[in-house]
């Protein structure tokens, strides 16, 4: 213990002699000992204490960088003045009161010949990522038509719905369509029909659509969408129909080759129709028909020289399924514009053709009355070439002429049956609905077609605009003696007008005369000659008053002249015809 005791003091001894300083030589000694002892603590430093430039640095240029004084001199001339101010007031650009737009609507109405009206949307949007909407129309009538003992009403259901989704590279959507029509055969022919037969005719026919579609669109994709459908139709005579159709569209980059180039666009198509009829017009067979169609149609778009050019065609691989039959078909998908008159009139012309798919479904609509007992295949449109001048005289002027030459083979022609019957009951043969010289067949030929048309529409102002159309055919049968049902002039005038709080439109419609067939006497028999029927016209106007921005009031006026024209032969319609309602807007 002793020894680390003395260990200490010779430490701390040692630590205080290295810490002194040696004394100061100018220290003068006197008689008593004088000892100077520094104390050393740690140093802290400040900014004061750091180093400092006591002058700015100068620098010094040499004569070649020295800035030299600039001189200059103003010479004065007048200039005259061609600037003079025109007076006059600002006019500010009348853009009307904005229209409040709603989601929603709901229109119910009533017209004579007991004629319901009902239609409706329904629309939601959620955070601009989906979108829910359903539609709905119905309207029916009764009777009206004063040539005919048989019923005349017709009756029609729509109901439509869909879904779209938005993802982040796609959006698709699904829908769907239900669609029931109902029409009566009550066009009979010239002869004398006795009550007892009248009673016995079953006159009425229904058609049902049920249809399934779905489209995908892409934002970045070599594909540009995709749609798909699946319909199902049938009627009251046990015919049924079965549609499927895929068609998707893809654009190849050129731009890889060289950057001069454009996209070329590619529409393809996968087409299917299968369908059976339960009995023809001549015997109680069955008639079936399967078709295929798988086609690719691509397009090539250039600006040259001011020349707008599209090179495409159209290539089909095409089967007759039921009757064992397979054909490649090429058309040519062509047209060439150049303006003539710069930003004023501008010259077109081409050459086409397409293979369309005929279908009950599709010819139904075209002409309800037809029976069901057609034999089906398809027109090829082998060619048709086309040219014409487009123009706009003013920002509120435009017309278009148009002329066109065109070869269909088996171009589809609505004749009317023959009828079965001589007019007088018999109960050992009963006969359907339409065997009565009620109903329309369809022919087939090869025809040629030589159309002149032209359009024109003035947009006088924002609340008024009219227009028209008018178009001559000229046509060329092969087997047939007419064009039957054709009509060699059609025309369209139309107008509309709209302020706050009316609006109106108008379209008057012209039909030339057409031509039917005539027999020489009941099923079977050979044809007698021509029936013609007279041209028409058919005026319709529509119009409606705003009460504010959430009621309405419409009214509609078909027929206003009152004729009873012939749409078909011995099929009459309607004389004048009124129908008004009540709109109602809204937003949930």
């Amino acid at each position: 213990m002793k020894t680390y005791i003395l260990l200490l003091i010779f430490a701390v001894s040692t630590l205080q002699i290295f810490s002194q300083k040696k004394p100061n030589k100018n220290i003068i000694k006197k008689d008593s000992i004088i000892e100077v002892i520094n104390i050393v603590t740690s140093y802290t430093p400040t900014i004061a204490d750091a180093f400092k430039f006591k002058k700015n640095p100068t620098i010094v240029l040499s004569k070649n960088s020295e800035k030299k004084k600039l001189t200059y001199t103003i010479f004065s001339a007048p200039v005259a003045s061609t600037f003079v101010p025109k007076s006059g007031t600002v006019k500010g650009i009348d853009v009307g009161k904005k229209e409040r737009l709603f989601d929603n609507y709901l229109a119910l109405g009533y017209g004579n010949y007991s004629t319901p009206f009902l239609e409706a949307f329904l629309h939601q949007n959620i955070k601009f990522e989906n979108e829910t909407g359903i539609y709905l129309k119905y309207i029916s009538s009764e009777d009206g038509i004063k040539n005919t003992p048989l019923n005349n009403g017709y009756s029609s259901l729509n109901i439509d719905a869909y879904y779209t989704q938005k993802e982040r590279y796609f959006t698709w959507k699904i829908g769907g369509n239900i669609q029931q029509q109902n029409y009566n055969w009550y066009g009979l022919p010239d002869i004398s029909f006795d009550n007892e037969l009248i009673y016995s005719i079953l006159e009425k026919q229904s058609y049902r659509l049920y249809k399934m579609e779905g489209e995908l669109v892409f934002k970045e994709s070599f594909f540009t969408n995709v749609k798909t459908s699946l319909i199902s139709f049938n009627d009251s005579f046990g015919s049924n129909e079965f549609g499927f159709s895929l068609k998707p569209n893809i654009k190849l980059p050129l731009n890889i080759i060289s950057r001069k180039l454009n996209d070329i666009e590619v529409n393809t198509s996968i087409d299917y129709l299968q369908g059976e009829f339960e009995q023809s017009y001549l015997n109680d067979n069955n008639l079936n028909y399967r078709f295929f169609n798988l086609g690719i149609h691509p397009v090539y778009r250039i600006d040259w020289n001011k020349f707008k050019i599209k090179l495409g065609t159209k290539v089909f691989i095409s089967s007759d399924i039921e009757n064992s039959l397979t054909d490649i078909l090429a058309y040519p998908d062509i047209q060439i514009s150049h303006p003539f008159i710069s930003n004023l009139v501008n010259i077109y012309a081409g050459a086409g053709g397409d293979l369309h798919m005929n279908s009950f479904q599709n010819l139904s609509t075209e002409n309800p009355f037809v029976s069901p007992t057609l034999f089906l295949t398809q027109t090829n449109e082998q060619y048709n070439f086309f040219g014409g001048i487009n123009a706009i005289f003013s920002s509120n002027v435009n017309f278009n002429i148009n002329a066109s030459y065109k070869r269909d083979e088996d171009h589809v022609l609505f004749v009317r049956n023959n009828s079965k019957s001589n007019g007088i009951f018999d109960v050992t043969t009963p006969l359907l609905g339409y065997e009565y010289g009620n109903s329309f067949n369809v022919f087939y030929d090869d025809i040629s077609t030589l159309s002149i048309s032209a359009e024109v529409e003035v947009d006088f102002s924002k609340r008024f605009l009219t227009g028209g159309n008018i178009q001559y055919n000229s046509y060329r049968t092969t087997f047939q003696q007419e064009a039957w049902n054709m009509p060699k002039f059609e025309g369209v005038i139309y107008g509309t007008y709209k302020n706050d709080k009316w609006y109106a439109n108008t379209n008057i419609f012209f039909v030339g005369k057409r031509q039917d067939i005539l027999y020489n006497g009941t099923f079977p028999s050979t044809i007698s000659g021509i029936q013609s029927l007279d041209a028409f016209i058919d005026v319709n106007i529509n119009g409606g008053y705003h009460f504010n921005d959430f009621f309405s009031a419409f009214i509609k006026l078909n027929n206003v002249l009152g004729t009873d024209y012939e749409r078909y032969a011995n099929f009459n319609v309607q004389g004048f015809q009124i129908l008004g309602g009540i709109t109602y807007k809204f937003d949930f």
